[in-house]
């Protein structure tokens, strides 16, 4: 088991170069897998919906986007305790521990996934936990933060996000490879409708092993674990992690405080989902629950007391720091569109592309199978493909010419796609052959995922640079934390819109959101005048 590490500097020249690098890239290579199956098992919900249609588990389309809102909600919400767990438990323990949680979640989505009559609710509590998975993103950027010198910050955080987020592009082929063939046992299903993989389209009436989805990540996950524990480290430093106690003690803070993120995500679900779908049916607007559901997160925490109040009380200054705010927003227009579209992509494909848009008897109809529809399976993985591999390369660019300039420049790009991208939804969803308007759309969606992936590298940088060591951490975690409520917000905006016929205007309304960032980001960093110059 690797030691616990003592008066670590890896701005010390002397000591990067007699070992400290090898220590620092030992976690990293361990950080990004864990990292990885953490994405896949939080996202994995948006190719199993697809498949639950293509096999009629009798749900509507509805509430099928619950799931992935669900799950988008969560895993935001536990970053928030996720942000301060590396003072609270420390690297090794946190990534350990973290990652052994995924495996309830997978494997009790495995269980349920055979069984096409299980209740709308073992899903969704399946989709909650599937949290974890996203929360473990602000505590591993988090820790990587602390092993590396800041001239190769942008790099370094960039390859643990990038690769770390290659876990939606991993699941998004893998899964549905691993749903051809019983390598797991268990009873197979019929395909109803035609679905689809990386290598080719599977026409219905093919057997398939949906359950696989679920088992997959346990045989992965299990190795992993393993390695956390054998070959990560603490620091124990004053600025890190000074006072973290036993492994049994920092597993209990963490169980803690994950816990009052799953009671404060659960809350604000309740409040907004319908009564069909296990909700309090009061229609509570998301504007106004996911605000209450950060503030009930972050003040909870702070009520714990005894040695945790005090770390927070501690951590809790970046909440002071104005550029806490201003990278709150800007991130959240970088990794909280690729993770949101990533999230809604596969099924947004399904439901745009995937049906005839036809008028009958002088109304609109949007429930008739286009034989010539995109297989959405074939095609979901594209985008986070792209803008996960592109990220370190964000990363580097921005260590070159600077995180604010590199940031800019993608800000425009963004807002140029996504109103490309409205115009061609808005042309599919009133086309009786809405595959003509397809390749431009993921054309210029994939871009718009490169773009993103980009600006997240290149935010990496700029945090690193405005912040000191000790809040760097921290503020990594919290932005991140803010930035996934994108998996839950993107999800629910499509969802609003398909079924208000008007999907082109969600893009519309996020290519606003970035024009508003590239106002901020101008302002606060590339202005003459600015506080911190091109950061």
């Amino acid at each position: 088991m690797a030691k616990d590490l003592k008066d670590w500097n890896p701005e010390d020249p002397e000591q990067w170069e007699n070992g400290g690098q090898g220590i620092a890239n030992r976690n990293l290579w361990i950080s990004i897998p864990a990292l990885l199956c953490g994405f896949a098992v939080w996202l994995y919900w948006g190719i199993i919906t697809v498949q639950m249609i293509n096999l009629n588990f009798g749900f509507t389309q509805a509430e099928l986007f619950t799931l992935t809102a669900i799950a988008g909600l969560s895993g935001a919400t536990l970053r928030i305790p996720s942000t301060f767990f590396i003072r609270l438990a420390g690297g090794r323990n946190t990534v350990f521990l973290t990652t052994a949680l995924l495996l309830i979640p997978a494997a009790g989505t495995a269980v349920i996934l055979q069984n096409p009559d299980a209740p709308l609710w073992q899903f969704q509590l399946m989709a909650l936990l599937s949290g974890f998975g996203g929360g473990n993103f602000a505590s591993s950027m988090s820790n990587i933060s602390f092993f590396f010198p800041k001239k190769v910050q942008g790099y370094s955080l960039g390859m643990n996000a990038g690769l770390g987020n290659f876990g939606v592009t991993t699941m998004q082929i893998l899964i549905p490879l691993v749903m051809t063939v019983g390598v797991f046992g268990g009873s197979s299903m019929i395909l109803e409708n035609t679905s689809g993989t990386l290598i080719g389209r599977i026409p219905a009436g093919t057997e398939t092993f949906l359950h696989n989805a679920g088992f997959i990540w346990v045989v992965i996950l299990i190795p992993i674990v393993i390695a956390a524990w054998l070959g990560m480290n603490n620091i124990r430093d004053e600025h890190v992690s000074p006072d973290i106690g036993s492994p049994i003690a920092a597993f209990a803070k963490i169980i803690g405080m994950l816990a009052i993120g799953l009671v404060t995500a659960a809350a604000g679900l309740w409040l907004m989902l319908p009564e069909t779908a296990n909700g309090s049916g009061w229609g509570v607007s998301k504007w106004l629950v996911l605000p209450l559901v950060i503030a009930a997160t972050v003040f909870a925490l702070k009520a714990i007391p005894g040695a945790i109040r005090k770390s927070l009380d501690r951590q809790y200054k970046i909440f002071r720091n104005t550029h806490t705010w201003v990278m709150t927003v800007i991130y959240t227009m970088t990794f909280g569109s690729f993770i949101g579209f990533a999230a809604a992509f596969g099924l947004a494909i399904k439901v745009i592309f995937g049906f005839q848009h036809i008028e009958v008897d002088g109304v609109m109809t949007h429930d008739v199978a286009n034989p010539n529809g995109p297989s959405a399976l074939m095609f979901a993985w594209t985008g986070p493909f792209i803008g996960a591999l592109i990220r370190p390369i964000g990363g580097k660019l921005a260590d070159r010419f600077g995180g604010a300039l590199v940031t800019q420049v993608i800000s425009v790009i963004m807002v140029i796609c996504a109103l490309g991208v409205a115009w061609f939804m808005k042309q599919a969803y009133g086309s009786a052959t809405p595959e003509v308007f397809f390749t431009p759309f993921l054309i210029l969606f994939l871009v718009l995922f490169a773009a993103t992936g980009i600006g997240n590298g290149s935010t990496f940088r700029t945090i690193a640079v405005v912040f000191d060591r000790e809040q760097a951490g921290p503020v990594l975690g919290w932005t991140s934390a803010v930035a996934a409520y994108g998996a839950f917000i993107i999800p629910q905006v499509f969802g609003e819109q398909i079924r208000a016929t008007t999907p082109e205007y969600a893009l519309i309304g996020f290519a606003v959101f970035y024009a508003v960032c590239i106002a901020i980001n101008w302002w606060f960093y590339l202005r003459p005048g600015a506080d911190v110059k091109n950061p």
